[in-house]
C-alpha cells in the first residue's frame, strides 16, 4: 500500500470531495501531499500553492475541472506519476491521451469509490 499521492485542486472545506480524499488516503496510510491555490491544512496534510517537486508521486489525482488544468498539465508530466486519476467532472480527453502517450495509466474514476472499494 502506502502510495504517495498528489491531491491536485485541494480545499480546506470538508464539503469537498478534494478534502475527503485527503483524509481518506491518510486514513488508508497513503503517502499524501495537496496542492490548492490557498495555504491550508486539511487534517495533518499541510495544503501548499508551490507545486512540490517530489520525483516518486505514484498518483496525481486531479480535483480541477479541464479549463484550470491547462496550468497544470506540463507540471504533471514533468512528475511522471505512474497514473493520473481525472474525478467526476475533471474528465480531460486531451491531457488523457498526451499522458497515455507518456507511458501514464490515466483513469476516470472516484478516488474516494477505489479506496473504499479497495481498488486504489
Amino acid at each position: 500500500m502506502n502510495k504517495k499521492t498528489l491531491v491536485i485542486g485541494a480545499s480546506e472545506h470538508i464539503d469537498r470531495y478534494s478534502n475527503q480524499a485527503v483524509r481518506l488516503l491518510n486514513k488508508f496510510g497513503h503517502n499524501v501531499k495537496a496542492l490548492g491555490v490557498k495555504n491550508g491544512w486539511i487534517e495533518t496534510t499541510e495544503i501548499e500553492v508551490e507545486r512540490p517537486q517530489d520525483d516518486d508521486f505514484d498518483t496525481v489525482t486531479m480535483y480541477l475541472n479541464p479549463q484550470r488544468q491547462k496550468d497544470v498539465e506540463e507540471y504533471i508530466l514533468s512528475l511522471n506519476p505512474n497514473r493520473i486519476i481525472f474525478n467526476p467532472g475533471t474528465e480531460n480527453p486531451v491531457f488523457a491521451r498526451e499522458a497515455q502517450e507518456k507511458g501514464i495509466e490515466v483513469e476516470n474514476a472516484c478516488t474516494l469509490v477505489l479506496l473504499r472499494t479497495h481498488q486504489y
